[in-house]
């Protein structure tokens, strides 16, 4: 594709051999390390989203933050299109 990933992303956990994302642990201290790194974008997996919703507003504001079940939601966020 010879096309760079978006430099403002910041993404999260395990894709299995069949396209499923796996949940991950440590949400909140990954959300605040993004921040840090000045990541606007971020994916997680779906079955984080309740995790991310507890989370206090001043950890998630000002992110753009995408909860993904597979990896081709993955790819139109990281690249901008369809493959």
């Amino acid at each position: 594709m010879k096309k760079p990933v978006r430099k403002d992303l910041a993404m999260t956990g395990e894709v299995t051999l069949t396209g499923r994302i796996l949940p991950i642990g440590g949400l909140k201290e990954k959300t605040m390390a993004a921040r840090r790194s000045q990541v606007k974008v971020i994916i997680f997996p779906e079955a984080n989203r309740r995790d991310f919703e507890g989370l206090e507003e001043s950890v998630k504001e000002r992110l753009d933050v995408h909860f993904v079940d597979e990896y081709e939601q993955i790819f139109e966020l990281a690249f901008g299109y369809d493959h």
